[in-house]
């Protein structure tokens, strides 16, 4: 398919002036721009063949070679390459005054932050969790450039459209921010009614979040484009979802592990026995060994949470707590005492850390004496 006239392209005259070449791509970029066209092939192949006539026409030597041998004469350097002749500095140029940033500067907008709440069970096996987050968009009346639609923003008369003021100060010279368009290198002179210039509006959107299985308090989800709306019709910033999983009445994680206490009575301590404990998958079958001890931790592998960035699944860890039986009754009042005449002076065989804190205490008091 022969390519079109670049002049025709950009809707200028062949004794278009540098200037006017420019201000025609600007105006046809804003329009096309992928960034304001998302999934438009139209737009983009229209940004494309605006990108490639520009790159002629911006560069005198391209543009008389052109002028003269049409696309013959610049077919090695014209097949949209942005290289040589200058043209990366007016391409950049011209981005600054497209998307408000100065000179070769794209100024996106604010990323935000939204905190999520989440149940531990959630975390663990993942969800997805609908979010309304308050931010800017862009006007969709004037396409973001603040301007009223049918006119566009005109180039900054006091910066020339760099966003950028050059200050003399006695030897030096400082750059800064201009004044008049505060850097974004237009002015607005018919802004737009429904965002009254600004190019953006506030409101409201709602968003689904896909948490995958694992994630942990700290760990954060980025929403690509899905914060504020950049000035000027710039691109979008992110929006980071930060994951806050709430307290467990049953477990705690550590990492991959969870752990649980589980209380007992002195019986099954004692003697020995089958409990149930709970765990995120359902319940589970614990042994418990006579003689167990407070404290004394079960590890079952496998049942804890299976990391969000890979790696084996954790396991689940049971904390005994061997409880004292209160309000006994008169029987077991009685069968307790017999049990502790049983004992009788035995009591400390029966007991493995009795023995080892009173031979301690022992020599503690030995080592006060003078």
């Amino acid at each position: 398919m022969p390519k079109r006239d670049y002049y025709e392209i950009l809707d200028v005259a062949n004794s278009a002036s540098e200037a006017e070449i420019k201000k025609a791509f600007r105006r046809l970029a804003m329009k096309y721009h992928p960034d304001r066209n998302p999934d438009d092939s139209e737009a983009e192949h229209r940004f494309k063949e605006a990108k490639e006539a520009f790159e002629v026409l911006s560069n005198s030597d391209k543009r008389a070679a052109y002028d003269q041998f049409g696309h013959a004469g610049v077919d090695q350097s014209a097949g949209g390459g942005f290289s040589g002749g200058g043209f990366g500095d007016a391409f950049s140029d011209i981005f600054g005054d497209i998307f408000g940033g100065g000179r070769s500067r794209v100024r996106k907008g604010a990323d935000l932050q939204y905190n999520l709440e989440l149940s531990l069970e959630d975390a663990v096996a993942g969800t997805t969790v609908k979010i309304r987050v308050p931010t800017l968009k862009h006007c969709t009346t004037c396409s973001g450039s603040g301007a009223k639609p049918g006119t566009t923003p005109d180039t900054c008369n006091t910066c020339g459209g760099h966003g950028q003021v050059r200050m003399q100060q006695g030897f030096f010279s400082v750059q800064q921010t201009c004044p008049t368009c505060r850097g974004t290198g237009t002015t607005i002179s018919d802004p737009c009614k429904t965002c009254n210039g600004a190019g953006r509006v506030k409101e409201h959107k709602s968003l689904s979040v896909e948490v995958p299985a694992g994630v942990d308090s700290g760990d954060r989800i980025r929403l690509a484009h899905e914060g504020e709306a950049g000035e000027s019709g710039a691109p979008a910033g992110d929006l980071y979802v930060q994951i806050h999983v709430k307290p467990h009445p049953i477990f705690e994680r550590d990492n991959a592990n969870l752990y649980c206490e589980v209380p007992i009575n002195i019986v099954t301590a004692a003697l020995g026995g089958e409990i149930e404990v709970p765990s995120l998958g359902g319940r589970l079958n614990l042994k418990i060994p006579s003689g167990t001890q407070t404290h004394k931790l079960f590890r079952m592998r496998g049942k804890g949470v299976k990391p969000v960035r890979g790696g084996p699944i954790g396991d689940l860890i049971c904390r005994i707590v061997v409880e004292t039986p209160v309000k006994l009754n008169a029987e077991q009042r009685s069968l307790l005492e017999k049990l502790g005449e049983s004992m009788g002076k035995a009591t400390r065989k029966h007991g493995p850390n009795e023995n080892s804190w009173l031979d301690n205490m022992k020599q503690f008091f030995e080592d006060m004496k003078p």
